[in-house]
């Protein structure tokens, strides 16, 4: 069971070295090495392009898109003009592709972004955009492969929380979450933890007033995932974010 400051990613001791710099979980980096290896039989290189990742370069993310100084897409990859926008559709925009800080799942060592690194030249930049993992795209092949051994139960564990689009996050079809860990974490997540935790910002997080009027709603479209996004076998009433 995750602490408070672990869900929040604040402390990191829950975390395991992994290959180029890449943490999580233990039970989770054992499974996804047992997937990698089911992969690369099937003829794939699977690779992380994102694992755990810090409260703190969460925040630093959200403020730069806030700021206009990082790029915000829209769902077809044209950029918005987040700076013209009033606080609310600002908001919305940032967190159609990207978690509020202290809500990610990639806090708790359970969720990594992956690709295939067989399909593209060793110089390619990796975007993580749905052109990629298209039908078209040099990553489909593998997700089609990852979607049989989730629908066969031989994915060791690993889902996709946003396999669909519900309305709030986009679709991430590159985005694993290893079910026997992560299906507790999200329910705990709440409105009174993420205002503790946003409290102790040595820089605020913009639009802040504006997150807080709002956050029983944000948490509920942005945040909580329903319990169908795993067998049943994992699920606790899970919730989580991107």
């Amino acid at each position: 069971m995750l602490t408070p400051e672990q869900l929040t990613g604040r402390d990191e001791r829950h975390l395991v070295e992994l290959a180029q710099g890449h943490r999580l979980q233990s039970a989770a980096a054992a499974a996804f090495a047992r997937l990698q290896a089911d992969a690369r039989a099937a003829g794939f290189d699977l690779a992380i392009a994102s694992s755990y990742r810090s409260y703190e370069r969460q925040r630093l993310i959200w403020n730069g898109k806030a700021r206009g100084e990082r790029p915000v897409h829209d769902d077809i990859g044209n950029a918005v003009a987040i700076l013209a926008l009033p606080a609310a559709e600002r908001i919305r925009a940032i967190l159609r592709f990207s978690a509020l800080p202290g809500t990610s799942r990639h806090h708790w060592g359970t969720d990594l972004d992956v690709y295939d690194a067989a399909a593209v030249p060793g110089d390619y930049v990796l975007q993580l955009s749905p052109q990629e993992v298209a039908p078209d795209g040099p990553f489909d092949p593998l997700h089609r492969w990852l979607d049989a051994q989730m629908a066969a139960g031989t994915s060791h564990g690993f889902y996709r929380p946003y396999g669909v689009d519900r309305g709030g996050v986009a679709p991430e079809r590159w985005h694993l979450s290893y079910a026997p860990l992560a299906a507790s974490c999200g329910g705990r997540v709440t409105a009174a933890l993420l205002r503790d935790c946003w409290g102790r910002d040595r820089e605020p997080l913009l639009l802040r007033p504006e997150l807080e009027a709002r956050l029983p709603e944000l948490l509920a479209r942005y945040v909580e995932v329903p319990a169908d996004w795993c067998p049943a076998l994992f699920t606790a009433g899970d919730a989580g974010g991107t």
